[in-house]
């Protein structure tokens, strides 16, 4: 049966020496695999639209094995995002951390507009790392693994947090901030944009600008969370955190 897919590509891996199997998150579908057969070959008419980050149209052969790929229309080719290794190492952790997450075939709109989203706006300039956390964000709540980032996770109250805890999951306020010693430090500006990240819309996103030190206040405390709940190696991060340290000391 003939199907067409709207999708971006998070994934290839090559499959004998000319064809690859392609893994795109889809508007319908969430993530699914396609065989694109011949798409190694530089004259492939699939070599193109099969290209990391590229969204498409997919017409495929689908039955009870791997879809097959017969054709594809590109909608956005991303080429800046492949040509440039700052843009391509952000957008390889975002489609990575999205991959390790998120099981195939699971449907999964909200996702997949914030994936067209962050790249798009990638391409387009905006902080990579503000942009990481909102997908880090909006990922993990769609795995289940929300932190909660309104109120204290211990009492309930208001008060402005003064901490976060990865063990209990969400912000402690000063009078329970004693129940986690391991707990990471919180500034009132980091626990305002955290909120606020975790609750933006695409068409509200704009420019965010976020001083230094409470940057590397979100990514700490994400990491954290994160490195806690899902425990996945990620060797885009990895790459990553290694090309930031190098662009810190030099």
């Amino acid at each position: 049966m003939l199907e067409k897919l709207e999708g971006v590509v998070i994934r290839t891996r090559d499959y004998g020496e000319s064809h690859k199997v392609v893994i795109l998150f889809t508007k319908a579908h969430g993530k699914y695999a396609v065989m694109a057969r011949g798409a190694k070959k530089p004259k492939s008419r699939l070599a193109a639209v099969t290209q990391p980050f590229t969204s498409g149209e997919y017409l495929c052969f689908t039955g009870s094995g791997m879809a097959t790929l017969s054709q594809g229309d590109i909608l956005e080719s991303r080429h800046l995002l492949r040509s440039d290794l700052v843009r391509a190492s952000y957008a390889a952790y975002w489609t990575e951390f999205l991959d390790k997450l998120k099981e195939e075939k699971e449907p999964d709109l909200p996702v997949y507009v914030w994936l067209e989203t962050v790249l798009n706006l990638l391409e387009e300039g905006v902080d990579p790392e503000i942009l990481s956390r909102i997908f880090e964000l909006k990922v993990l709540e769609s795995a289940g693994y929300r932190p909660r980032l309104q109120g204290c996770v211990q009492c309930g109250g208001a008060d402005t947090p003064v901490k976060f805890s990865v063990r209990q999951g969400g912000f402690l306020c000063s009078g329970c901030s004693h129940r986690d010693p391991e707990a990471l430090f919180l500034s009132p500006a980091a626990a305002r944009i955290l909120g606020t990240l975790a609750g933006i819309s695409p068409q509200r996103l704009g420019q965010i600008r976020v001083k230094e030190e409470t940057r590397r206040q979100l990514e700490r405390i994400l990491r954290s969370f994160i490195d806690e709940y899902i425990d996945l190696p990620l060797r885009s991060r990895d790459f990553l955190d290694r090309m930031k340290k190098d662009w810190r000391n030099g």
